[in-house]
């Protein structure tokens, strides 16, 4: 036997298709890491721009104003200027964005709290591979 190929998707419907797309692009969006760490941080409240940039470290200006704009145009987070000289421009989390930001701390947490296992998982593994 020769192991071959199978299209399975020109057997299933459209819609589930369809489906697939638009999933997949709502947990391209979600599961980006900036866009899990930004909505992290605003779980709690409110933030301004340069207090997420600081707290974020290694994002650039161009990548947090390109995350926040997805993420507002998602309906995830709103944005707020408020008329003061300078002007004051906060980011906060809708009522869809706090509905996600439950999942994406016990993410975060399951993340930390399992990083040694896998740690140690890549380290046996790395260590098997460079014998063979």
């Amino acid at each position: 036997m020769k192991p071959e190929h199978t299209d399975v998707t020109a057997h299933a419907p459209q819609h589930q298709s369809e489906d697939c797309r638009a999933v997949s692009a709502v947990l391209a969006r979600v599961g980006d890491k900036w866009s899990v760490l930004i909505i992290s941080l605003l779980g709690p409240g409110p933030r301004r721009f340069n207090e997420i940039k600081r707290m974020i470290g290694g994002i650039s200006q161009r990548m947090l104003t390109l995350t926040l704009r997805g993420l507002e145009r998602d309906g995830l987070v709103t944005r707020t200027v408020f008329p003061t000289i300078p002007p004051r421009v906060e980011y906060e989390l809708t009522d869809l964005g706090k509905s996600l930001w439950q999942p994406v701390e016990a993410l975060g947490e399951w993340a930390r709290r399992h990083q040694p296992e896998i740690a140690a998982a890549q380290r046996r593994y790395d260590k098997r591979t460079e014998q063979g």
